[in-house]
């Protein structure tokens, strides 16, 4: 119960730390330092022994390598032993991320690691009723996390602190920091020039229990600005324009840099909102050199020691001259346009001139249910003025929003800023409701009533996914992503007809007026008001600290180890289900009401490939059980298989496990009983997901045998005496009427991954190592 306490935050910083080399990484760790003299010193080994120019990513990838003078190093290629600097755990995913810690025996985690609690708040009547029912629902799972927080040193932020990447940005990221999370928009820290990458919790793990972290070298796609914002378009178009050239996988293993005379005119949170949704392109990461705007947020968040100390190391903060990407995409600001982009899809890219009538052309609807502002993406301070500012001119004439209109501040601290500011007033005068500082509707936390299930409508919105079912579980709603500001004023028309920079509103008295390009502060003229004390900090000592879970707990679930690979080839595996499309994890593991799960395994392994359609018949959660001939749901299926015995392997499509970084979506496999999942290519946290649970991920050495194999065959990958890297692996097709045929699949696994599969997961090997060394 004491992590749901409330106070006033109190800022502590010690003169002590404005000494050069003793900056402390944060206010709530002051005995913790940014070390750029190491990051200095292995860039320079590298940039010798390289002898070339350094992007920017390069030289903060590299600058944490565990051993810069013996690491190999290609791009694209090479795996990479890096030591982050800290991690960083939403609630949803710290569940299986500290059961997995836990089950380590380790006591403290090695490096300065948080929980945050952002994403089983859901979104129903208003921020603080909202926020008192999840605090009630949860208090199990709250309670889980706050006591093993102190006892294995991690800093909890309470229900109510914020989203989480709003919570890195404002306290924790900084130009040069290596910080790995276990939620896919972690890139966010990217706006402050940090190298901030989404993982699964099995990572986390290796990173809080001081091992090295490995990552594929990641390519290095350029991404030039030149021109300036003005007028309606905002950061936000930057990333959606980037999402339209790129599409959902075209960042696939690399790190998207932004550079060029243009980076100036964004400000900090808007290049924060830019490599945000750089996940919906399946990139690494994306970052932003640092500058004066990053400069004037760190201080203005109070942490001008820490600008300072960037302002001294600055050349090792922006790219050599000379670098040279992998890719380059040229973008000039002046000339770019708002965008809108969906549906169902976040690279389908539209200028928002265009999309009333190609709505109208593709049948979607026009009329807008409800525009919703905020996430993760998008809920700045700037975000909010920008918003309110369109606001407010609607009011000046007497109009509210046509559509239902939502809000959702980022964190405590802009929650409390503009409500101070008077910018939440306006917001609600035109009709909003602000909802808590949580996740919320773009995770799918709504209790959506409005519409029946099954109805076709349209929502707008500032988020960052807009997958089928996403926001509200409901598959006919067409959900379509763009700028705070344009949500704001295409709720106030009620219409995707309406095109901001040209067309019209009707004023109350009659009179026809046009909206003007929204203007509004950066940041606060006064300073940030922290509002609550949402923060617990860990004890010195939480060895006497007890983390209780209850055996018959229906939230949380104590992980038994998997099983070891028995030696043997995996012979007559049934097909569970051959997926046709896309499969994102939200299909394979599905969120919003499964959320509270998130810590039991078991329980969230009735939602396994609910969301996939089966190729066999067209439809969701109905696949064919082999044994018994009739059809039924895919969980239902893989649980008969695990207790006849029987092994299964999963058939994807192309970019198989985008989107969230949920673990889940390989644990539940896992638990089930399935051993391969085949696929014509991954995204790149559910692959490395996939092996550290021990299970295969392999794609087709060529697409069209995805069609070769039959949601009837059954399938045995032979050769896994020799499984080595970079040598394919057979596979063995056997069809019904008793012909065979065979076909070779790839992989990415390297050595130490192989010992993953062999140990039967990555935590199996750790606890290994740990039993040879002891």
């Amino acid at each position: 119960q004491h992590a749901l306490n409330s106070g006033i935050r109190r800022y502590h910083v010690s003169p002590a730390l404005c000494q050069r080399a003793k900056v402390a990484m944060s206010h709530f760790e002051p005995n913790e330092y940014i070390n750029y003299e190491k990051l200095e010193k292995n860039i320079n080994i590298v940039r010798k022994r390289l002898d070339r120019p350094l992007t920017l990513s390069e030289k903060i990838v590299y600058g944490h390598l565990d051993d810069p003078a013996k690491q190999e190093i290609e791009r694209g290629k090479t795996y990479l032993r890096l030591r982050p600097d800290r991690v960083a755990m939403q609630d949803a995913t710290a569940q299986m991320a500290m059961l997995q810690f836990i089950s380590s025996g380790l006591p403290k985690v090695a490096v300065p690691s948080t929980i945050h609690c952002d994403h089983l708040i859901e979104a129903q009547s208003g921020g603080e009723k909202d926020l008192r029912r999840a605090k009630d629902i949860n208090q199990e799972v709250y309670n889980f996390l706050a006591t093993a927080g102190a006892k294995y040193g991690v800093g909890f932020w309470k229900p109510g602190s914020g989203i989480i990447h709003q919570i890195i940005l404002e306290n924790y990221s900084y130009p040069g920091v290596m910080l790995i999370g276990t939620d896919s928009h972690t890139p966010n820290g990217g706006g402050l020039g940090g190298i901030c990458i989404g993982v699964g919790g099995a990572d986390a793990v290796d990173v809080m229990a001081g091992i090295p972290w490995e990552l594929k070298c990641p390519k290095v796609i350029g991404v030039k600005l030149t021109g300036k914002l003005s007028g309606w378009t905002s950061p936000k178009d930057v990333i959606l324009k980037v999402a339209g050239i790129l599409t959902v996988k075209g960042g696939t293993g690399a790190i998207i840099e932004y550079h060029g005379p243009g980076v100036d005119s964004i400000s900090c949170t808007g290049m924060a909102t830019i490599c945000n949704m750089g996940a919906e392109i399946g990139a690494t990461t994306s970052i932003f050199p640092y500058n004066a705007r990053m400069k004037k947020y760190l201080g203005k968040t109070g942490r001008a020691d820490i600008a300072a100390l960037a302002d001294e190391f600055k050349q090792h903060l922006v790219p050599d001259s000379g670098c040279q990407y992998d890719q380059v995409i040229e973008i000039n600001l002046s000339e770019l346009k708002p965008h809108i982009n969906g549906p169902f899809t976040p690279d389908l890219a539209h200028p928002v001139s265009d999309i009333g009538a190609v709505a109208e052309k593709e049948g979607w609807p026009v009329d807008i249910r409800v525009g919703l502002i905020g996430s993760c993406t998008n809920s700045s301070y700037e975000d909010m003025g920008r918003s309110a500012a369109v606001a407010k001119q609607a009011l000046a004439h007497g109009l509210k929003c046509k559509s239902k209109f939502t809000i959702t501040p980022g964190s405590e601290q802009i929650r409390a800023t503009i409500e101070r500011d008077g910018y939440a007033e306006i917001l609600r005068e035109v009709g909003g409701l602000v909802l808590a500082n949580a996740c919320g509707p773009c995770i799918g936390q709504w209790d959506r009533k409005d519409i029946k299930k099954g109805e076709k409508n349209t929502i707008v919105t500032s988020y960052n996914r807009n997958f089928t079912g996403r926001n509200d579980a409901n598959p006919e709603t067409h959900a379509f992503v763009t700028s705070p500001e344009i949500v704001t004023a295409l709720s106030i028309a009620g219409t995707l007809k309406f095109n901001p920079e040209t067309d019209y509103l009707t004023g109350a008295d009659g009179k026809k007026f046009k909206l003007e390009a929204p203007d509004a502060d950066e940041l606060p003229k006064l300073e940030f008001d922290p509002g609550q004390d949402t923060y617990q900090y860990p004890p010195k000592d939480g060895s006497g600290q007890h983390v209780d879970v209850s055996p018959t707990s229906q939230r949380l679930q104590l992980l038994e180890p998997f099983d070891k690979w028995d030696g043997k080839d995996l012979e007559d595996m049934l097909i569970l289900i051959k997926v046709k499309g896309k499969c994102t994890t939200d299909h394979i593991s599905a969120a919003g009401p499964w959320l509270k799960f998130r810590g039991h395994l078991d329980n969230i392994s009735n939602n396994l490939l609910i969301g996939a359609i089966n190729i066999e018949n067209g439809k969701a959660n109905s696949v064919r059980n082999a044994l018994t001939q009739e059809f039924g749901p895919v969980p239902d299926t893989a649980r008969y298989y695990k207790k006849m015995g029987v092994k299964w392997a999963v058939i994807g499509d192309e970019n198989y496990g985008e989107g969230s970084s949920r673990e889940h979506a390989a644990l539940e496999p896992r638990h089930l009983g399935g051993r391969v999942i085949i696929t014509k290519s991954f995204a790149r946290i559910h692959e490395t997901n996939l092996k550290k649970q021990g299970l295969l991920p392999l794609t087709f050495a060529d697409p069209a045998d995805y069609n070769k194999i039959h949601p009837v065959d059954k399938l045995s990958i032979v050769g896994l005496k020799d499984f080595a890297p970079g040598k394919p692996l057979k596979c063995i097709i056997k069809h019904p009427n008793g012909s065979q045929e065979t076909i070779m699949l790839n992989h990415t696994f390297n050595e130490s991954q192989i010992e993953w599969f062999q140990a039967g997961s990555a935590l199996n090997r750790m606890k290994e190592l740990q039993q040879k060394s002891s």
